[in-house]
């Protein structure tokens, strides 16, 4: 097959070469000037098109309000803010001795893409020990990766594609409705009811379905409302899955940071595992949002193609950080003081938040059974088309708070604060909060 002529250094070029480059001269330039004139294709400036891969990929609201909190700290303005997504505490000693433990024991390579057994086994161990319907959790459901970010969306690409759609309960975390369009299927967003803490229920699952429906994203507790579903609701909701044949990928990492019961687990409820996938991660419960651990809980086929998928993107997440994870997880005396302390004191701040709202009656919002958010319904502010988007504007601008707005959780008529701060300051903001919707 003939080919053009090879580009070279210009002062490697051949006469011959020029002269290919006909009626192109002056080292690759058009001469002359014309209506056929047009630039050469090495002079022409690259400009940037994203790939349809990511055209409608939207930047990460709870990012994005972290970042501009953190420019007005940085101006010296004295910014509050609610918008993080994190534990204000350090990671507990015992897990940091561990870590460094491993690196002088030399624990700095690569590990198997799935992660190292140990820690498999004790996150096996662990799930065993909610009473998990029929056979115990094995290491080779496991699969750990960088954050349960990563562990979500492995999930997404290995179980949807083109033409799949997926039930998204909403108010949901931000990045849920991303990762399926990355997966190439569709978002389909079932509102939750304001009766019952935004939470959806079988039936309005059920009604949103269609014969293209192939999975559907669950949290509880919930980011961004702090609803916890019963084990009723979950029942019901994971046995119309199981009889539709639709995957349920089960968003479990506020699991342990639950204020008026236990909450409980999709592992000890539904009565197969074969349509499960349970995501999980020592970011929230323990403080160690920075070491990038998470891991997903599967049938192992399902297990095996998300391994084989990570083992082409990112391949195995940080060995020190894995076993710090190991620590956090199979020391269980040590890590449930740490756990317990964190989760009262939360829940300190939560009763204190609720108990400054009291004194707006006025101002409706989710009652927070878990996590570390009060979700604020701001609906009608100053006539916005997205009062959400208004609000966190105008409390930001005017009273120096930084909140998210309800838009990015796909309910523009709320805004998400965070009280994973010290109590006074988490009382401050929403004080504030209040005081700029009800002026």
């Amino acid at each position: 097959m003939a080919t053009g002529p090879a580009l070279v250094p210009d002062g490697a070029r051949s006469q011959s070469t020029l002269n290919c480059l006909e009626p192109w001269s002056n080292h690759g330039k058009l001469v002359g000037s014309g209506p056929k004139s047009t630039p050469h294709p090495i002079d022409m400036p690259l400009s940037f098109v994203p790939s349809p891969n990511i055209a409608r990929l939207k930047e990460s609201a709870t990012l994005a309000v972290a970042a501009k909190a953190r420019a007005l700290k940085a101006q010296g303005i004295p910014v509050i803010d609610l918008g993080a997504g994190e534990p204000d505490f350090d990671t507990p000693v015992f897990i940091r001795q561990a870590a460094a433990r491993a690196i002088e024991s030399g624990a700095t390579r690569y590990t198997n893409t799935e992660g190292i057994l140990p820690l498999r086994e004790a996150i096996a161990a662990d799930a065993n020990r909610v009473q998990v319907q029929g056979a115990p959790v094995t290491p080779a459901e496991v699969v750990v990766s960088n954050g349960s970010k990563q562990s979500l969306y492995n999930a997404c690409v290995c179980c949807f594609g083109p033409g799949d759609e997926v039930l998204i309960p909403i108010p949901s975390w931000t990045s849920y409705f991303e990762m399926v369009e990355l997966a190439r299927a569709v978002s389909v967003p079932v509102m939750g009811d304001p009766a019952n803490s935004l939470k959806v229920t079988a039936d309005m699952l059920a009604a949103a379905a269609t014969p293209r429906t192939k999975g559907l994203m669950l949290n509880s507790p919930s980011n961004p409302t702090g609803a916890v579903y019963s084990r009723e609701e979950l029942s019901a909701i994971l046995a119309l899955a199981a009889d539709r044949g639709w995957w349920v990928i089960a968003d479990e990492i506020y699991m342990r940071i639950a204020y008026e019961q236990r909450a409980a687990s999709a592992l000890e409820i539904a009565t197969s595992r074969d349509n499960l996938i349970v995501v999980n991660g020592v970011a929230k419960a323990y403080a160690m949002t920075g070491w990038r651990i998470g891991w997903t809980i599967a049938p192992p086929a399902v297990s095996k193609a998300m391994t084989n998928f990570q083992g082409h993107t990112t391949s195995n997440a940080s060995a020190v950080s894995q076993y710090a994870a190991l620590a956090a997880i199979a020391q269980r005396d040590e890590a449930d003081v740490a756990v317990n302390e964190m989760v009262k004191a939360f829940r300190q701040r939560r009763d204190a938040v609720v108990g400054a709202l009291a004194a707006f009656p006025s101002v409706q919002y989710v009652h927070p059974a878990g996590a570390f958010y009060i979700y604020v319904n701001v609906e009608g502010f100053r006539g916005a088309a997205d009062p959400g988007a208004a609000f966190a504007a105008a409390v930001l601008e005017e009273y120096q708070v930084a909140i998210v707005p309800g838009s990015a959780f796909g309910t523009p008529n709320w805004i998400r604060a965070s009280y994973a701060t010290t109590e006074s300051v988490a009382v401050e903001g929403v004080t504030r909060i209040a005081r700029c919707l009800t002026a």
